[in-house]
């Protein structure tokens, strides 16, 4: 027999070529593509304004794969982390971040990461593969419908910061964020999305040649090139220097304000001297910076930097006038931030399977 392919592997035009063949007007591609992505079903026997025949030749032909929650943890402070299952078994993690004004979707890009950033749990795991442009699709539809099932209201932000590295994953997430923007999909303005990479220059540039609406940050962590390559070893491959390069170019084509994002660590960067090197660099091309509260890993050795040491570091910033947002950690007790669920399904599957090295089930 024959292997099935995905549906939404296929294009609106591919769809309708397709479904042309099957001797099908046009107008029933339009039908199929809003049941797929609009509505997001998960078996063709859903789309009822479509004959019962077409459903059972497209049922012969197709598969629709999607995620699903395969678990949920609630934390005290209402922040809820979802473990996604994908078609092949494997998981990522997104969350969902309520706020009084904002409820906001973390999603994944990537199964695992190959950065290794020493202060991130994701670092600590294998990249097993990138995510298609549906499966990161999925997971912001699946929290779009937990937001309005829990707090009675809708996503109001996306941001690209769980699992992987986005700009490594160039395609897919372009293509992801063209659905959800789309009135065929989620319909959301780019506007309330945003894209945070590790840093790859190049890719940084690609995305100014391609003048994306989305918003950007960069998670610098420290504006030193020997602390930063010592947190982050991408560092080593794209200096400071080079994303000075590239965020000038990024600002030239854009002309968008980028965010630098800096988990404060202590006694790692959390002195004066790291705040008036930020500073410095803050000083490249118009920027905010979002000062994270770390929600400590394990595996990394980091701890968070004490209250007085974080507000005379953001004390000096804005003395700088920089704009500066505090994030404070959120789901400290659902191991919240990005990677740490996923870490410890890690280590509970090498305890059963005497060092199995898996994100699947």
């Amino acid at each position: 027999m024959e292997k099935k392919s995905n549906i939404r592997a296929l294009s609106k035009a591919e769809l309708q070529e397709q479904l042309l063949e099957m001797g099908e007007a046009r107008f029933r591609a339009e039908q199929v593509y809003a049941w797929l992505w609009e509505k997001g079903v998960a078996d063709f026997e859903e789309m009822n304004n479509i004959s019962k025949s077409l459903r059972q030749q497209l049922s012969n032909r197709y598969t629709i794969d999607k995620a699903r929650i395969q678990q949920a943890y609630t934390s005290k402070d209402g922040t809820v982390k979802y473990a996604f299952e994908l078609s092949d078994g494997k998981l990522v993690e997104g969350v969902l971040i309520p706020t009084p004004k904002r409820l906001t979707a973390c999603v994944s890009s990537q199964a695992g990461c190959s950065l290794s950033c020493r202060f991130c749990g994701t670092g600590y795991l294998p990249l097993l593969r990138n995510l298609q442009h549906y499966e990161i699709y999925d997971q912001v539809q699946l929290i779009r419908r937990e937001a309005e099932a829990r707090f009675g209201r809708s996503l109001t932000n996306i941001v690209y910061m769980g699992m992987g590295e986005p700009l490594l994953n160039y395609r897919n997430v372009l293509q992801s964020i063209e659905m959800i923007t789309s009135p065929e999909g989620l319909g959301m303005s780019p506007r309330r999305i945003t894209v945070s990479t590790a840093g790859i220059a190049k890719m940084i540039k690609r995305l100014a040649d391609d003048e994306v609406k989305f918003e950007f940050a960069l998670s610098l962590h420290a504006a030193n090139d020997e602390k930063r390559s010592k947190i982050m070893p991408i560092n080593a491959h794209n200096s400071l220097a080079a994303l000075e390069e590239a965020l000038r170019y990024f600002y030239e084509k854009t002309h968008s304000r980028v965010t630098y994002e800096y988990c404060i660590f202590r006694d790692v960067n959390d002195s004066l001297e790291d705040a008036r090197e930020l500073a410095e660099f803050c000083r490249i091309i118009p920027c905010k910076v979002n000062v994270i509260e770390y929600n400590a890993v394990e595996e990394a050795g980091f701890t968070n930097t004490s209250p007085a040491r974080m507000r005379a570091f953001i004390d000096y910033l804005e003395s700088r006038g920089i704009i500066v947002n505090v994030r404070r950690s959120r789901g400290k007790d659902i191991d919240g931030a990005c990677g740490q669920l996923a870490l410890r399904q890690q280590k509970y599957a090498r305890s059963k399977n005497g060092g199995a090295h898996e994100l699947a089930k």
